[in-house]
Formats: structure tokens, sequence, C-alpha cells
């Protein structure tokens, strides 16, 4: 396929944001009686929004209170604001895009303000996202619902066979397959199987997905 435009999740896959965002809700469900592993943890939150990681536990019976979200929000913003470092290769693959003249965007569950918090730190990356960070809580429409990316699409004036998504979690795996896209499922440290098993493309670096996209040799 030819690639018209590369949409991109946020967290784990343009920023190491994920281990500071689960050690928090690992100290919030310890707080509230039911401490996880990390293992655990990821399982069975990963993917989805923070209000959706609330209604998840208190349908486990684990007592958030009804104003958990906004509370754990501030926190995480805080958190996240000490520093948060790019992925492994963001900057080279976007220099690539930039050279093929292939445009990109960023599709997140999380926040427009999560992202800004975060991409913020990084201003040769936040510089090129300007008017391109698309959030699907704000939207009303969070993943694995594929409107977040055909909206991305739209916006970018590509059609949505002609994306390619890279996303690290199934949830968002499954809304950019739903969406009619590519899906290459950016797994660094692991095998990738529920990426896999959703339909995606399994890649461990940018250095691969820019070989498969033909943007340059991997080293």
């Amino acid at each position: 396929m030819s690639v018209g435009a590369v949409l991109f999740d946020c967290d784990g896959v343009l920023v190491d944001s994920e281990p500071a965002a689960f050690e928090l809700l690992r100290e919030e469900l310890a707080r509230h009686g039911r401490p996880m592993s990390l293992a655990e943890a990821e399982a069975t939150f990963i993917g989805g929004t923070i209000a959706g990681v609330a209604e998840k536990a208190r349908g486990m019976g684990i007592g958030f209170g009804p104003d958990w979200v906004e509370v754990f929000y501030a926190k995480l913003y805080a958190r996240l604001a000490e520093g948060t470092d790019l992925m492994p290769g963001v900057l080279t693959f976007f220099d690539a895009l930039d050279r093929a003249g292939i445009p990109y965007a960023v599709g997140s569950n999380g926040t427009t303000r999560k992202m800004e918090t975060t991409l913020g730190q990084h201003p040769e990356v936040l510089d090129r996202l300007k008017g391109r960070l698309f959030s699907g809580q704000e939207i009303g429409a969070p993943k694995p619902a594929p409107d977040l990316y055909l909206m991305a699409a739209q916006a970018l004036g590509v059609a949505p066979e002609d994306c390619v998504v890279i996303e690290d979690s199934a949830t968002g795996a499954q809304a950019g397959v739903a969406a009619g896209m590519r899906v290459l499922g950016y797994s660094p440290n692991g095998d990738g199987a529920a990426l896999a098993e959703v339909g995606a493309e399994v890649i461990g670096s940018y250095a691969q997905a820019a070989d498969l996209l033909g943007l340059y040799s991997a080293a």
C-alpha cells in the first residue's frame, strides 16, 4: 500500500508515560485495598480512558469515589510534568516522514492537556503536531471506536485505507483496524501477542516500522 499518513497513539508510542501512570494507578489501587502487580494492572486497564479505569474498578468492587477521575488526573499531570521521555527513535522517524512528505497526527484516549504535558517537554516534537492532536474522550468516542482515527485522517485529507496507525495496546489497534487502516503494533518490550491477535503487524522499534513503510533502512 502507499502510505498517505501515519497516525500515532501517544502514551507508550510517542512518550514513555505509561510507567508513571501505572505506578500512580497501583498506588491508588493499594490505597483502596486492592493491590495489583504491574502485570495485572496492565492486563486489566491498559488502553482505556481514566474514566473507563474508574468504571471498571468500581465494577470490581474497588471504592473509587465520584471525584476520583479528577483527582487522579491532577496527580498524574503533576507526575508527568516532572519528566517524560520520548520513546526511542521517534525524532528520527518524524524526520523520515517529513523527508517523504507524509503527514502525521496523534489520536489518543488521553486528554489534550495530558498530551501537551508530555509532548510539551519536547518542543521539537510538539511543534510538528500543532493542530493535529486528537483526544478520543474529548470527542466522546474513545478507542476501540474507530471515530478518533477517522477524524484524524479526515483532518489530514487522507483516505482511511491509505493511513497507517501505530499503537501499543490491543484497544487502540482495534480502533485502527475498525477504521480500515493498516496497524503496526508497537511492542518494544514484549512479543506483542495481544496486538497480533486483533490484526496488528507487530514491530519492536521505529527502525523496523520505517523499513516496513519504505522510509529508510533499519540499522
